[in-house]
């Protein structure tokens, strides 16, 4: 709002405010936004993964694989989602404008996410490796891909509120 001199009204420089908060929280809702749907899939894919290559890695003895081959398997999966991601924020911004940033995203959620996910993820494996049940493997597996999805479609739900 250009005033040329002239002094704002309250009522004029109120609206003002409301505009820039407006804007700043369109913006934060933007750099919240879900991911593209197709690195999505990847995220997911990659999490329900991680758990039984975790699992072959730190297996007592060769399970499934050598255990070289697993730790093979390990770093080229996490190797191409790092390449994935960085392809996947680039075009995000590219596409909006706006950086992705994890600290516009809800803390009484990301927060248990930080914390719970590795603790599900390498705790199966240390499980599996002292049971030797791979009952564990899956159900992290299972739980991790769920709580990708879940999280996924709580941002979509956030973003869609964003006025």
């Amino acid at each position: 709002m250009e005033t040329h001199g002239v002094r704002l009204t309250p009522e004029q420089a109120h609206a003002a405010l409301a505009d820039t908060e407006h804007i700043r929280a369109s913006a934060a809702a933007l750099s919240a936004t879900p991911w593209p749907n197709w690195f999505f899939v990847t995220l997911t894919l990659y999490i329900a993964a991680l758990p039984i290559t975790y699992g072959g890695v730190m297996a007592g003895s060769d399970w499934l694989l050598p255990r070289p081959a697993w730790m093979a398997v390990m770093l080229t999966s996490t190797a191409v989602y790092l390449a994935l991601f960085a392809v996947a924020a680039r075009a995000w911004r590219t596409k909006t404008g706006v950086a992705l940033r994890f600290d516009v995203l809800p803390k009484r959620a990301t927060v248990p996410l930080a914390v719970g996910l590795p603790v599900l993820l390498v705790g199966a494996a240390f499980a599996f490796r002292v049971t030797e049940r791979p009952v564990w493997l899956i159900a992290a597996s299972l739980i991790g891909a769920a709580v990708s999805v879940g999280f996924h479609l709580a941002f979509v739900r956030l973003h869609r509120k964003t006025p």
